[in-house]
């Protein structure tokens, strides 16, 4: 029986837009493979799970799922998802802390700050990271409110109404200090001084008003090439059945640094972070095929004979990769999965990284693939 039992509305499919990555794969990539392929019941791993898109395609199928990423950026966006506070209990919380002022939290200060946050938001900001730092929130309200937070932290100002704390920013990445300092500057642009409490109770509404409800799944911070990593996943749903993922295509490297003001609320510097902790390495082709080795191996050691494997792969503008396919292809090679097809992913205007609100080029379309292959121990 297929997992598919009844269509999957739009309200309910809202919660997945609660903190975009400029990476992220479409909803309908996961949903559309689970609920045509998996039957019900189906256990649903994704070894990258970046903004928890696959786990999340898994809840609205009530299938177990269990994400792992190296980013507590990740985490914290794949936690959101697997949650279902109501909007109230949000509100509720959000209220309590923002009433309970005192001078002893950490607040950041220098140029970057004074022009990314008008004083007042960056206060409540502070308050409300205090408070989930801290544990002073309930574990579900806490996963709902960092991604809600997150999601907010920086974007586009509108001309009437604001949906982000932050000064004029792109969505999906942190601009880098100098260049931020340099672009508000020349034009002037300061910090509005946003309804903290507003943001968060109408992204509450949007965003837990109607979801599904929960299932058995859990989000890991942790690395995939390590074998304890994935024994953990397997201990929380029971043996693999399906894995959609998109490992990080080969060059790009910039994920802890383009999520550095999400990182610096979820208890990071408040500085930008160019550290590669935990990511796959990128130093060399050979080096990055066998990393990736190491995740399907690992992987496929918690999985049920027949388990199906269906990567999502492309190239970026400044390290092209001749044929994706052939990369991942290699990586399958010296372990027990068997690859069964490659598909075009028809998606080449994958491009936009959102950056047009710093006047940035968008980089070039990339072409990418679905390659999917079977566990055959």
């Amino acid at each position: 029986m297929s997992a598919a039992s009844q269509p999957v509305s739009a309200e309910i499919m809202r919660l997945n837009a609660i903190c975009p990555y400029f990476t992220m794969f479409p909803l309908e990539f996961p949903l559309g493979i689970l609920q045509k392929h998996a039957r019900a019941g189906a256990r649903v791993l994704d070894p990258f799970c970046g903004r928890g898109t696959t786990n999340f395609a898994a809840r609205l199928l009530a299938l177990r799922t269990v994400g792992i990423d190296a980013s507590p950026v990740a985490i914290a966006a794949t936690r959101a998802k697997l949650v279902a506070p109501t909007p109230g209990e949000i509100i509720d919380e959000v209220k309590k802390i923002l009433q309970q002022r005192h001078n002893s939290i950490e607040i950041p200060e220098g140029e970057f700050w004074k022009l990314a946050y008008h004083i007042d938001v960056l206060r409540d900001i502070c308050l409300i990271r205090d408070a989930l730092l801290n544990g002073l929130v309930s574990s579900r309200v806490a996963a709902a409110l960092r991604g809600i937070m997150l999601g907010a932290l920086h974007g586009p100002m509108g001309r009437t109404k604001h949906s982000y704390f932050s000064n004029q920013c792109p969505r999906t990445y942190g601009p880098k200090p100098a260049y931020a300092v340099k672009f508000w500057t020349k034009r002037g642009l300061l910090p509005p001084r946003v309804d903290v409490l507003a943001v968060i109770a109408e992204r509450a509404r949007r965003y837990y008003g109607n979801t599904s409800p929960e299932i058995v799944g859990a989000a890991i911070e942790g690395d995939s090439r390590q074998r304890s990593t994935l024994e953990e996943a397997r201990e929380v749903i029971g043996k693999f059945d399906w894995i959609i993922t998109s490992p990080p295509y080969y060059g790009l490297r910039t994920y802890l640094p383009d999520q550095w003001i999400r990182n610096w609320f979820l208890g990071g510097p408040a500085s930008v972070d160019y550290s590669s902790r935990g990511q796959i390495s990128h130093s060399g082709r050979d080096r990055f095929v066998d990393e990736l080795r190491k995740v399907w191996a690992n992987a496929g050691a918690h999985c049920k004979p027949g388990a199906t494997l269906v990567i999502r792969f492309g190239s970026i503008g400044d390290r092209l990769v001749e044929d994706p396919a052939q990369l991942v292809s290699d990586s399958l090679e010296g372990t027990a999965w068997v690859r069964s097809d490659v598909r075009d992913a028809a998606n080449a205007a994958r491009g936009k990284r959102q950056a047009d609100t710093f006047h940035r080029r968008r980089s070039a379309p990339l072409d990418e693939v679905d390659v999917w292959a079977k566990w055959q121990p």
